[in-house]
């Protein structure tokens, strides 16, 4: 195990179309991830609102709805796919 390992982080996000972002991690990678099954239940049918879903922000680690609904980035990167 390294001795300083990577905490991983989102840097940035762009809204793609649908309920998908195209993610950019700390590590350089960028992936899509699909929100739509994550939407499907609780606080997170909120994000099934276009409107509400695009108004994300990044905050220190992640993406951020209005401080109500946030992920952690390895749940993200771990529910995303590459980018190519």
């Amino acid at each position: 195990m390294p001795a300083n390992p990577l905490i991983l982080k989102i840097v940035d996000a762009k809204y793609v179309e649908n309920l998908t972002l195209l993610l950019t991690f700390n590590n350089g990678e960028q992936r899509l991830c699909d929100f739509l099954p994550l939407s499907l239940k609780g606080v997170c049918q909120k994000l099934q609102d276009p409107d509400y879903f695009k108004s994300f922000r990044i905050d220190p680690f992640s993406v951020d709805w209005n401080n109500e609904i946030g992920f952690a980035p390895e749940f993200l990167y771990k529910h995303s796919k590459p980018s190519f």
